[in-house]
């Protein structure tokens, strides 16, 4: 039976195997918030005009959109890993998870798409 031992790096591994992946993720996903929130603090600071109109010409520019809007799917992407990982922690009744996982899913993309209706609305 020493065939059989499950310990060791033998060992069969059972699960969703999302482990490097998501730890990947979370890092890379944390890295671009923090450099966007250099950015912005950066162009807030130097920003001589605190009105609306000043807000509204910084996010004007399409560089700016555009790294508003990769942060913002990666904010979206981290919280999924986080979320996710909620649910299937704590959550066991399998169609009670995949439902919250389903609903977590819809909401985020509706997030992002909302996201993208504020950037580049006219």
């Amino acid at each position: 039976m020493a065939g059989n031992n499950n310990i060791g790096p033998n060992r069969l591994a059972v699960g969703a195997h999302y482990g490097l992946k998501d730890w990947l993720a979370q890092r890379v996903t944390a890295i671009v918030m923090a450099i966007y929130t250099v950015i912005l603090l950066a162009a807030f600071f130097s920003a001589g005009d605190f009105s609306y109109e000043g807000w509204a010409g910084m996010f004007a520019r399409q560089w700016f959109k555009i790294a508003t809007f990769i942060t913002l799917v990666g904010l979206f992407y981290h919280a999924w890993v986080g979320i996710r990982d909620i649910w299937m922690d704590y959550v066991k009744p399998v169609s009670i998870r995949l439902t919250l996982q389903a609903a977590t899913i819809l909401w985020l993309i509706g997030c992002a798409g909302w996201a993208a209706q504020i950037l580049w609305r006219a």
